[in-house]
């Protein structure tokens, strides 16, 4: 992921420092599932080691990875979108050390402090455009005409 979405570089000085104030380490052992798609989304973590997959629940199929995430990532977003639903699936593909957030603390001081809470939505929205860009790319990739996926 590009460093212009990572937590260092999105939250610069006391917007940083006031979200890592309520931020827990934790520690998720490799094939825990950190989400699951359709559910409550209630927190969301900044990886400090390890990789997360993102998936896709595909009917009759098993739920392909559509992106791997690492050090410095933010995994998820849907916290910060109502409904507050996962669009994707997230598992832990190797341990996990990471910061975990309480998406309610975090939406709370978003409301009490307006520039903090627009700083917050800049980072969650580049984040977002950025996987969405990743995402055609790879469709691209596979379906498009010159992609590795085209048709001879």
């Amino acid at each position: 992921m590009t460093s212009a979405t990572t937590l260092s570089a999105a939250l610069h000085g006391d917007h940083r420092e006031r979200l890592m104030r309520v931020a827990r380490e934790v520690s998720v052992a490799e094939g825990t599932r950190l989400f699951e798609e359709g559910r409550h989304a209630d927190r969301f973590w900044i990886v400090r080691t390890g990789t997360v997959s993102l998936d896709l629940r595909v009917p009759g199929r098993r739920a392909p990875v559509i992106e791997t995430l690492g050090h410095g990532e933010l995994v998820g977003w849907s916290w910060h979108f109502q409904p507050y639903l996962w669009q994707l699936g997230g598992e832990a593909t190797t341990p996990v050390r990471a910061w975990e957030f309480d998406a309610d603390v975090v939406r709370e001081l978003c409301t009490r402090d307006p520039e903090f809470g627009r700083t917050v939505a800049v980072w969650v929205g580049k984040v977002v455009a950025h996987r969405l860009h990743a995402a055609r790319v790879r469709l691209l990739d596979l379906y498009g005409p010159y992609g590795s996926g085209g048709l001879l």
